[in-house]
Order: structure tokens, then sequence, then C-alpha cells
């Protein structure tokens, strides 16, 4: 059961100037991340034990200004932990403390999505997620904050509950995975759960200088509301501090679940076996042009490459013009299916009059847009299908993961008007959600920063089902040019 309920602090901004908040220092965590501490506990060099006590440690220490956990589960992360020392099972990421997303059912913690509507009743049972991440070894310590039902970039809720970017407290974490992001990036924890249905795990990475993979369509499950969309595209996945900690979740979860529709990822090596051609998209027909510390970060990226020996080449987004306004109108109609059926989906004691104000905004644009949804729907089934060939002869595409530097708390909260919202996200977030509906890979690369010392991401992808190539081709990136550290 949930030893206690971590709220988010209303308004824990420091007096002064922004400020760095980050937990690494030599406790049993020490400045590892997951791999390292994993062959720790395997050398008997530290103890899942000593792991988890750190983690809730620096949790205590810098949750209450970051406001990342929703749900503690600490109690039961230290009966796993002793469990797994007494054990003689050797899952890859045995005794890593770690947590998750608040999309997901736990047995035992409630799963609000975010959102006031939802009971915070306990589940009675696991997901079909739940378990399986558990297989690969890590420990859970429990569940972070999302934004309501994940439709936004930033994790803000209503009343004023903020998750904040450690490395810049005055900023946001992102959204929809910005819990579980700011708690890694903080170094409260080594590896956490995050989820994608439109860009959730690459941008929270990506403003707060993280690794974040989006995999293909079909290699993890999904939770049944999830499940059951007309056009699937939620991913499940982690963030990390290192693409090696990706590659090692991934195979870890394909050891105990087998990918529908796409092939195994296998063995990730440390590069791609050839060079690669790889199309270079500076700004998207989907939203304002990208600014320009954003942009002098994709270049660096863009000529890092070409040194590694890939082929660049200057080219268009394979997206139509018409890709906004459908993905926009699908959203609706995901909203206009929660807020009217929440309680099959949820929960009976589900309260449609606790919606938040984007909710009940995007609910009321789709029913309003009723008659034109088969249009919408029928182009992006389209651009799903033809995503593949419009890849032309490139591998992989490089681009911004948002068009413009991570702007600060408030920008996207969670009680501005329904108007005033979707302005703000769709022409921040421009570049992700393109994968989620062609169920292809990408992965948030935190290569460079903005003159005010902040992180920011480039975003890679590939073809459904390319993932290894992908990540190879991010840890090739990442052994040449290593990711700047919050402590540095």
């Amino acid at each position: 059961m949930t030893d206690t309920t971590a709220d988010a602090v209303a308004d824990p901004t420091p007096t002064g100037p922004p400020r760095r908040v980050h937990a690494f220092r030599d406790d049993a965590l020490g400045y590892d991340d997951a791999s390292a501490l994993a062959e720790r506990v395997r050398r008997r060099e530290v103890s899942p034990a000593e792991l988890v006590e750190a983690a809730i440690e620096r949790c205590a220490a810098v949750d209450p200004v970051l406001g990342a956990l929703v749900h503690t589960d600490y109690d039961r992360a230290r009966h796993r932990a002793e469990w797994v020392r007494n054990s003689q099972l050797s899952a890859p990421l045995a005794g890593v403390p770690s947590a998750f997303k608040d999309a997901v059912r736990v047995e035992g913690l409630p799963m609000t999505l975010g959102s006031s509507a939802v009971p915070t009743r306990p589940a009675l049972h696991d997901g079909p997620y739940a378990p399986l991440f558990r297989a690969t070894g890590l420990i859970p310590v429990g569940t972070t904050a999302m934004p309501p039902f994940g439709w936004t970039a930033a994790t803000e809720r209503q009343g004023g509950l903020v998750t904040r970017n450690p490395w810049d407290t005055g900023r946001t974490s992102g959204g929809s995975s910005g819990g579980s992001a700011s708690l890694v990036a903080a170094g409260a924890l080594p590896i956490a759960h995050a989820n994608d249905g439109g860009g959730s795990i690459r941008i929270p990475a990506a403003v707060t200088g993280l690794v974040g993979f989006k995999p293909s369509r079909g290699r993890h499950p999904d939770e049944k509301f999830s499940a059951n969309m007309p056009i699937p595209i939620i991913s499940q996945s982690v963030v990390t501090r290192s693409v090696r900690d990706t590659v090692a979740f991934l195979t870890a979860f394909e050891a105990g679940h087998r990918p529908v529709g796409v092939p195994p990822l296998g063995t990730v090596a440390r590069a791609p076996g050839r060079r690669l051609r790889i199309g270079l998209v500076e700004h998207s027909p989907a939203g304002d042009p990208t600014d320009a510390a954003t942009l002098a970060v994709l270049r660096e990226a863009a000529d890092r490459l070409a040194a590694l020996g890939h082929e660049i080449v200057p080219t268009t987004a394979p997206v139509p013009d018409s890709f906004r306004e459908d993905f926009i109108a699908y959203w609706g109609l995901l909203a206009l299916g929660t807020s009217s059926g929440g309680r099959g989906m949820f929960s009976p004691e589900f309260a449609a009059e606790r919606l938040d104000p984007f909710t009940i905004g995007l609910a009321a644009m789709a029913r309003r847009g009723l008659p034109s949804l088969p249009l919408h729907l029928y182009r992006l089934y389209r651009t799903r299908r033809r995503f593949d060939s419009a890849f032309g002869e490139f591998d992989v595409d490089l681009n911004p993961v948002v068009n413009h530097e991570t702007p600060e708390v408030g920008y996207l909260d969670a009680d501005l008007p329904y108007e005033t919202h979707l302005e703000r996200v769709s022409n921040w977030v421009t570049f992700t959600p393109l994968q989620n509906i062609a169920g292809s890979p990408a992965v948030s690369l935190p290569t460079g920063r903005a003159p005010d010392g902040l992180p920011i991401g480039v975003h890679l992808s590939a073809r459904i089902g390319h993932d290894r190539l992908l990540l190879e081709l991010a840890s090739e990136y990442e052994q040449a040019y290593p990711f700047a550290r919050i402590w540095e």
C-alpha cells in the first residue's frame, strides 16, 4: 500500500534568482548511471537496500522543491530490495531504484493520470505493463507527476501544483513525463518510467538534459485504456542519463516480453555498422520557426555527426501540411472520450466536473468538429501508412525536439484558458507528434545548452522497427561527445 502522498508544493520558488537543484553526492548511488549500479550490485559492492535507501533520502532532499513525486511506495521498495539481495535471480537491472509514472496501473497505488477527476483509489491489481517493468530488476519507490491525462508539454496540475526543472527551478520540466525526468535529472533516481503520446518522453528529456527514447509501436504493451485508441499513439519507455541505460532497459524488458509487429531489438552495437544518410530538418511546417538557440544546437549536432562520417543533407519534414490540424483534432477526440467515458475507463467515481480547462476545451472542440472527424482520421491513417516511404533515401531524420527554449513555470499552467493553452503548446511542440502517429522510433539526446545554461536536445527518428539503428547512432554520438551533467 501507499506509505504517503507527496503532493507537489504549490509555490516552492526560492527567493532570489532561480537556482539549480540536484542530489548527487558520495552515497551508495554516487554519480553512477543505472548500468554501473547494476554491475556494482552483481559484484556485491553495494546492496539493493543501500541503493533504495539512498534514493529515498535523495527524493526527500529535492522533492519539496521539485514537486515530482505524487505517491511514495517506500516500504514495498525496501521489501523488494531485501528480496533481490536474498534471491539468486539475476535480472539485468536488479536492485536499481526507479519509479513509475502516474500513468500505469500498479497494485496498491492510485493511478490518477495527473487529473483531479480521477479518484485516488489504490489499484486492486497491476496493469499489463507494471510486472514487466519490475521484471527487469528495477525497484520502484513511487509514482511520478504528470499533467492531466498527458495532453500537454509541462507537468503542471490544477491548483498550482508544479513540477520544476532541476537545472532552473523557475522553468518547466516538460511533459508529460516531467516528474520522472525531474527526479532523474536531479540524481534522485538513476532511471524512471516514462511514456509518450506526442513527445511526452522526448520533451522532458530535452529540457532536463536526459536521453529520452520512444520505441516503435508494438515493442511494449499498453494499458487497456490506451490500447483501444483508434490510432494507438502511446509508447512506454524510460528516461535515463545515458544511452547505455536506455539500451539496458529495453533489452532487459525484451527478455520478458516479445514485441508485436516489429523485430526484436537484439544486440545493440556501440555504433552503426555503416555510415548513415541523415536528413536535417531545421523548421517544422506545423508551427513557428525554430529559434536561434535551438538552431545553433541542432547545427552543432549535425556538424558533429558529419565529423563522425555520416552524410548530412538538408531536407523538409516528412509530414503533410494538414498534420497539425489533424493531430489536434485527434487530440480532441481522445479528450472527448476521456471526459464522456471516464467512469468506464477509470472508475465509477470519475468526476467530470473536476476536469481541467484544457481537457474540457479539447473535448468541446472535438464535439463541435465531429462531422469533419472522419477526414482527420483518414489523413492521419494515410500519414501512418506512408511514413516509411516519406523517408526516401534517408536512414535517419535529425531535427529539434521543440522549436524554442524552455519556457518558465506557468507558461502551460493547467488552469490557463483553453485557447491560450492550445496556442502555446501547439506552437512549442511542432516536431514530436509525427512519430506517435507513424509508430516509429525516436530519441531525444541532450547535445547542447542554451545561452543561459539550460539543456537543449536534438531529435533523431527512423523508420518503424529500426530502433536498433537509432540507438547505435545515439551511442556513437554520446561516446564522441559526452553529455553535460548537472553537477558540473
